[in-house]
């Protein structure tokens, strides 16, 4: 049991959606109907209960994902709402690693947008099923039929509709339920008062298209459905809703749904899918973890009595210490116990273990397997760590993370607010692995790095207001990188003589391009002991300590492999520093005749805006260095498509409101990292030499 309902009566998930689709103002909604909240919070207002942050309230978005737990019917719901701007996207991946189902919303104007795009790919990547939700269909221009479409298209998805919308727009009423073959109509503004009757006379041959499609598209993956169907025979609710589910947890298909939420419309016929489709703990496959000492891969079977294993997936500053998130995939945790973090190699106590509502705290004694819980306590536990018993130690799958693309130095104002920095930025980039602080070993300036300016925002007005620390911001600067495009070998010696025992090592590289994205590899090819093994991690922390330098203009260096393949040492002169200075000098001799390029990020930007405006977008964005890559029209509305060096990407959004006079919205995120041209690789250079 966990708490008052059965692991099969549990179900763990998340909203998730581009920006503004109406993630949160769903969330408040169901907060409301599952009797959580007593007054629905606007996020127009500032007031939404999820979007508890003062940065979240005056902007009117979602920056951190919010976890809370309700119950509908005779159901367990743990919810986490996550953001849908693409600085923050951090916060929806780590949560779909420890999800087990997905609600996708969707605006029925906008149908499948960037963010979508994205968020989709990162469900597929951890196999989550989902259903969707087609939101705002009161608005100008909502069109669900088109959105199921391009959640095919676009999606590769298997979308089948479960309701079709009675009426758009401002007609928009209700839903046909598909399940049910039923009208449903809701008769006042809060959406509690629903009637259920015939599905109207209009709309009885549009209804029979679509539940036809729904039966068809059972029928191919449910045998007894199919038999059914083939023969003409009745097919009951119960039948229907079982293959439904067996569909969605198989990932077949995805239920499609509709509704209003901001008009409180369909939420309650949301809460029921999520029910019956999604889902709980023990409809999926038990996850897999690796023991340290062995290799060996074992299976974490979801139940009170196994052994503990449990993954760290958020961390999140606060006055009094840290709050770590955790999914318990098998046995419990309770307060006051001892757990082993088998990623540090160290034990931790669990001081309070808490239920989360937003930023409210319920106390609770224990968490149990298939439970997401909150602890408090937890000194050197960060994101991705795996918490065990010291008996079975486990290693779940690690959390990997996009590397920051932007980044400014920051200038604390006094003494005191220097000494404060530092402790601030080491709790935010502990909460945050997208965030990275370190000092430009040639300015001396402290940098901080993120990915994107909203988010180097939030992390400034987040120091002054919850640190108290008052500090002085450079201009946003692009994280540019380096690379190699040819193979090259190099040779490295480090031999020194001072009286009694002096250094010696020597090293023979070669390095060699990866392909884009593959980061780092270490290979040693030595052979007859010409270089003990024991100086091979010297050897490879000198290698990285050089990449993290550059070549060029000190960009950090990616996709390079480097294998050693030679070398000598010296019985009582080697050691490890001497073997890590050499190799610093092969690579620097390496790399020099591998021909060294700077990468620059590339972002895909999305702009959409009336088309009367489209030529001057178009115009604007090739002047920046872009490549269209989409142009359509929707109804009165443009939709362009480029991918744009991020260094010309600074300020866009003021240009943008200039061109089509306030009407113009965008969105932005990393695409990939191409070769810079000659002309910035030169400005660099300016700029460094100025430096130096």
């Amino acid at each position: 049991m966990l708490g008052n309902f059965s692991l099969d009566k549990v179900r763990n998930i998340g909203i998730v959606a581009h920006i503004d689709a109406g993630k949160t103002t769903t969330t408040e909604r169901i907060l409301y109907y599952t009797g959580l909240v007593h007054r629905i919070g606007e996020v127009d207002d500032g007031a939404a209960t999820m979007d508890w942050r003062i940065q979240e309230q005056e902007r009117g978005i979602t920056i951190t994902s919010a976890a809370t737990t309700c119950n509908w019917r005779d159901c367990q719901i743990n919810l986490i709402d996550t953001p849908g701007h693409v600085d923050f996207t951090v916060e929806v991946e780590r949560c779909l690693r420890v999800l087990d189902g997905a609600v996708a919303v969707f605006d029925a104007v906008a149908g499948v947008e960037p963010q979508s795009e994205t968020v989709w790919r990162h469900a597929d990547n951890h196999r989550i099923p989902r259903i969707a939700y087609i939101n705002k269909m009161d608005r100008t221009g909502a069109d669900f039929f088109r959105s199921v479409e391009m959640i095919r298209e676009r999606l590769k998805a298997n979308a089948v509709p479960i309701q079709i919308p009675i009426g758009r727009e401002d007609t928009f009423q209700g839903m046909i339920d598909l399940i049910k073959d039923e009208a449903i109509f809701y008769r006042d503004d809060l959406g509690e008062v629903l009637e259920e009757t015939k599905v109207p006379r209009e709309l009885v041959e549009k209804k029979r298209f679509y539940r036809e499609g729904l039966l068809e598209a059972l029928a191919e993956f449910d045998d007894l459905l199919m038999e059914k169907y083939l023969n003409g025979d009745v097919i009951t609710e119960a039948e229907i809703k079982r293959a439904i589910r067996k569909g969605t947890i198989e990932q077949r298909i995805v239920p499609v749904l509709c509704g209003s939420s901001k008009r409180n419309k369909g939420v309650q016929l949301l809460l029921d899918a999520i029910v019956d489709f999604l889902p709980s703990p023990l409809d999926l496959p038990p996850v897999t973890a690796i023991k340290p000492e062995s290799g060996e891969v074992v299976e974490c079977r979801v139940g009170d009595g196994e052994p503990l294993a449990a993954l760290v997936f958020k961390v999140q500053a606060d006055p009094y210490g840290k709050l770590v998130f955790v999914r318990i995939y098998s046995g419990r945790l309770e307060s006051g116990k001892t757990v082993y973090n088998a990623t540090k190699k160290r034990k931790e106590r669990i001081g309070r273990l808490v239920k989360m509502h937003a930023n409210y705290r319920q106390d609770i004694k224990e968490a149990r397997a298939g439970d997401i819980a909150a602890v408090i306590g937890l000194k050197e536990t960060v994101t991705g760590d795996t918490l065990c018993t010291e008996e079975r130690q486990l290693q779940l799958e690690k959390m990997e993370f996009s590397e920051p693309v932007i980044a400014c130095a920051i200038e604390p104002k006094t003494r005191e607010d220097q000494d404060k920095l530092g402790i601030a930025l080491h709790r935010l980039a502990e909460e945050d692995p997208t965030f990275r602080t370190y000092v430009d070993a040639e300015t001396g300036q402290t940098l901080i790095a993120g990915m994107g300016e909203l988010h180097l925002e939030i992390i400034v007005d987040r120091l002054h207001r919850e640190f108290n620390v008052r500090a002085d911001v450079g201009q946003p600067q692009v994280a540019y990188k380096e690379t190699i495009t040819l193979q090259a070998k190099g040779e490295g010696k480090y031999i020194k003589q001072s009286g009694g025992h002096g250094q010696y090592g020597h090293v023979v590289l070669e390095l060699e391009p990866l392909a884009p994205g593959e980061g780092y590899r270490f290979v040693d090819k030595t052979v007859g002991g010409v270089i003990p093994k024991a100086y091979m991690p010297a050897i490879d922390a000198g290698i990285r300590e050089a990449m993290l330098k550059g070549s060029l203009c000190g960009f950090p260096m990616v996709d390079i492999q480097a294998t050693v393949t030679g070398g000598s040492f010296h019985e009582v002169d080697s050691s490890e520093i001497a073997f890590k200075l050499a190799a610093i000098a092969a690579f620097q001799n390496a790399v020099q005749k591998a021909k060294p390029v700077i990468l620059e990020p590339i972002m895909r930007v999305e702009v959409v805006a009336p088309r009367e405006y489209m030529g001057d977008i178009i115009g604007d964005l090739s002047a920046r260095r872009g490549r269209i890559e989409l142009t359509e029209l929707k109804g009165d509305v443009c939709e362009i498509r480029a991918s744009v060096p991020l260094e010309a990407m600074f300020g866009y959004a003021t240009d943008l409101r200039s061109i089509t006079q306030g009407r113009g919205t965008y969105t932005m995120q990393v695409f990939n990292y191409e070769q810079a041209p000659a002309e910035v690789v030169a400005e660099l250079t300016r700029q460094r030499s100025k430096i130096a």
